[in-house]
Order: C-alpha cells, then structure tokens, then sequence
C-alpha cells in the first residue's frame, strides 16, 4: 500500500482530532473577529491549500454574509504593492506553513491593518508565528508529496471557523469524521473499476458550488500522481464552450451531491451520455449514476454544506489507485517535494 493510500485512511481520525482539538479555540477567534467588525475577508494559499482556499470562499459568503477574496500574493511578492485592508480579516493557509509567498502577504496585509489568521497544519511554523491566531490541523505528518488529509483537515477548518462565525453551531460538523470513514470505505468498490482508466492520459473535472474546489483538487491529484492532463471546470463554464471537446469515450469526471447544483449537474451527465463520453460520477442521487459508465455511489445522502470532505475521498482512492496500475509511485512525483518555496 501506498503512503498516500494510507493517510487517506487515517483521515477520519485527523478529522476527529481536527474538531475536538481546535473547536474552543475558534470559537474564540470567532468572538474576536465578530468584535473587530470586519467587512471583508482575503484568502492567501498556493496548490492544494489554494483549492481549500477556495471551497472557504464559498462556504464564508454563504454562511456568513461577508465578501470573501482570493488574494493574487504576486500583488505583494513581485508588484510589491499595499493594499487597504482595515476591518479586513486576511486567512493563509498552508499544510507547512513555510510558504515564503503567502507569509510575506500575511506579514504586508498585518500592516496595512489586517487582522491574520493561519491555517497550518504545523504549530510551530513561520505562519503560525507571522499570525495574530492560528487554527492547527491535526493532521499528524503527512509523508506523502500529494497532500490528502491536510486538505480535508483544511477543509474542516474552513468549515469549523463559518460555523463559528455565523450561529456560533459546531455541533452538525461531528457528522463529518464518520461520513468521511464510510467515503473510505469505498475503497474495495473503486478498485473494481479503475482498471478501466489505465491509460487514460486526458480529462476533465467538473463541479459546481461547495464542491467546485473539489474538481480542483481532484484534477491537482490526477495531474501531480498520474500524469494525467485534468482540466477543472465550473458545470455553468463547461456548458458554455468547453463542452465542445467531448467525444466518444472522452473521460468526464462529475460531483454531483445532493441540493441546488443537482439539477446542473444532471443536465451536463444527460449531455455526456448523448455524446457517448465515459462519466465517472460520484453522487449519492440514483438518478444521476444511472446515467453514468462508471458510479461511485457515496453511503449516505449528506446535507449539501457538508458533501465536500466525503466527497474527495473516492477521488483521492481514485488517483492513489490509478498511480498505482499505471506503475507510479503516488507518494514521489516527478519534480515535486513536500514544500514548495514561491515568491
């Protein structure tokens, strides 16, 4: 088995760590926050940590009313450019926490009257130093170079930090270490089908809403494990053009959770089928994997705000697995380390 393999395993216990270890203490960021009367939040990450990045942007809009930006940290790095940023709450994110970039925008929006908070899964980091508060994800050391239970963690955070915010309700988020291990124990299932993608070389991801960020890393991880050219798209954007490159037996990768993106979703698997591409669609909705090739059926109906984390857990089964018939080693890519230093 692979390192990857079995730190997607361990995910439910580092969400569980995750929330029973941090839950008091954004609580307490939550009241600080609320205190300083921000009007706008910035979010600052790189890869992976980008991708949870931008899962937070949906869920804080949505949950806490506030305007959420993805910071662009070239402004910073290479512009060399201040931003106004009173009443601002500016959120890095990063699995080391030795991002030179996203430090160096985290210590500039401090002075331009920011408050920062960090997310990094290492205490004693140079983020989580930089930082006015940080929120730890117990994630234990992560081996692998393909980053998965950070990222869920990442999420959980994100998800922890809305709730805290918002009705103050960290209660629904227990729900989350136990779907997660159910999504784990699709395993043996995806197994039996992923001979079929050995030697796919091409595809593309779609999503759309809280599950966007999850076509994101799910293409991040067929990319970075499997060499294979995953292209990520929004259902509203792909309808709009690059739908255009499907054909037959042309692999589409769908999320397709339950609530108001279903209805797109189901039109754009409708679409595929008639064009006799190959869909892989993970859903828990019978409707919509009886129009796919190949259904990774999730456990459970879950409320669509917490799909996400059980959601990318086939699809991280999915690339450790076709790493691994395509004779690749998932835990060493090619021109890839643990940490990555940007300017």
């Amino acid at each position: 088995m692979s390192i990857m393999l079995s730190e997607i395993e361990h995910q439910p216990e580092a969400l569980e760590q995750t929330l029973n270890r941090e839950r008091s203490k954004v609580l307490k960021i939550a009241k600080a926050v609320k205190s300083s009367d921000i009007q706008l939040i910035v979010l600052v990450a790189r890869g992976t940590s980008d991708n949870a990045a931008l899962f937070g942007r949906y869920l804080l809009e949505l949950t806490t009313g506030i305007p959420v930006s993805l910071c662009a940290p070239s402004i910073h790095t290479l512009y060399k450019k201040s931003l106004a940023l009173k009443n601002t709450l500016v959120v890095g994110v990063s699995q080391s926490g030795e991002g030179v970039d996203i430090n160096v925008v985290l210590e500039n929006c401090a002075k331009s009257g920011a408050k920062t908070l960090a997310i990094t899964n290492h205490a004693e980091s140079s983020m989580a130093k930089i930082a006015d508060e940080t929120i730890i994800t117990r994630a234990g050391v992560e081996k692998s170079v393909a980053a998965t239970k950070t990222y869920t963690c990442q999420l959980l955070a994100f998800h922890m930090l809305a709730a805290a915010l918002s009705d103050g309700n960290l209660e629904p988020l227990t729900a989350i270490p136990e779907y997660a291990q159910k999504s784990v124990g699709l395993l043996s299932h995806i197994d039996t089908l992923i001979e079929r993608y050995r030697f796919m070389n091409h595809c593309v991801v779609v999503a759309r809403g809280l599950n966007y960020a999850n076509a994101y890393e799910f293409s991040i991880k067929l990319m970075e494990t499997c060499y294979v050219i995953a292209e990520r798209f929004s259902s509203a954007d792909f309808l709009h053009g690059p739908i255009a490159v499907l054909q037959r037996d042309f692999p589409v990768m769908l999320f397709a959770p339950p609530g108001p993106t279903l209805d797109d979703m189901h039109q754009l698997a409708e679409k595929t089928r008639e064009l006799h591409a190959d869909s892989l669609i993970i859903s828990s909705e019978p409707d919509i994997l009886k129009l796919a090739t190949k259904a990774v059926k999730i456990p459970a109906k879950i409320p669509e705000l917490l799909t996400p984390i059980p959601y990318i857990i086939p699809a991280q089964i999915f690339a450790a697995k076709l790493a691994a018939v395509k004779g690749l080693s998932p835990d060493q890519p090619r021109g890839l380390s643990k940490v990555t230093r940007t300017l």
